[in-house]
């Protein structure tokens, strides 16, 4: 299984970016996409975490009603809108092979990308 995290930049506050997680060699069925960040000198956060089947979905609080995931074939979109400077971190996409569990239980990571929102 591999994940490869692209759609990093700069950005300003309240500007948008998209993320893509492209997957492969994963069996979509009774798997999750999740993406995280982590902050310089912070704990890995999650993000938001979609489930494979029937693409129900999670969020944390800090970042519900400014992102969105969503998927289409093999690839896991994160669209980020009302970028804030605290949500400047490097973002990683991670599987696991149930229904969104908590970090760390994902199997699989991918390299991460950084998103840095600017003031």
């Amino acid at each position: 299984v591999q994940l490869q995290a692209s759609g990093g930049g700069l950005v300003q506050a309240g500007g948008s970016l998209r993320l893509s997680c492209a997957v492969s060699g994963l069996t979509f069925g009774n798997s999750a996409i999740a993406w995280f960040r982590q902050a310089p000198g912070k704990e890995r956060e999650g993000v938001a975490c979609i489930v494979s089947d029937n693409d129900d979905t999670v969020y944390s609080d800090s970042v519900k009603g400014r992102f969105t995931i969503s998927s289409d074939k093999n690839t896991v979109y994160l669209q980020m809108n009302s970028l804030k400077p605290e949500d400047t971190a490097v973002y990683y996409c991670a599987a696991a092979l149930e229904y969104c569990p908590a970090y760390p239980t994902y199997e699989y990571w991918g390299p991460g990308t950084q998103v840095t929102v600017s003031s």
